[in-house]
């Protein structure tokens, strides 16, 4: 659970980050697993991808997953 934001505070508030949106058929980048495609999404949970040689599922909040 994040800490609040005091409106006395001298430091700006903390920006939340944009939840990521990946559709069927997407090509996405992996830090660890490299290029794939997304097969499947379950919305706000978890995106399937193939690697080609591995399918795996990522979680919320694909820190790791970026859209090609």
């Amino acid at each position: 659970m994040p800490k609040r934001h005091l409106p006395t505070s001298p430091f700006q508030a903390p920006v939340a980050p944009t939840p990521k949106h990946f559709t069927v058929g997407s090509r996405v980048t992996h830090d660890v697993y490299g290029l794939g495609r997304v097969t499947g999404v379950e919305e706000g949970i978890a995106v399937l991808v193939d690697f080609g040689s591995v399918q795996t599922r990522i979680l919320s909040p694909y820190s790791k997953l970026t859209n090609l």
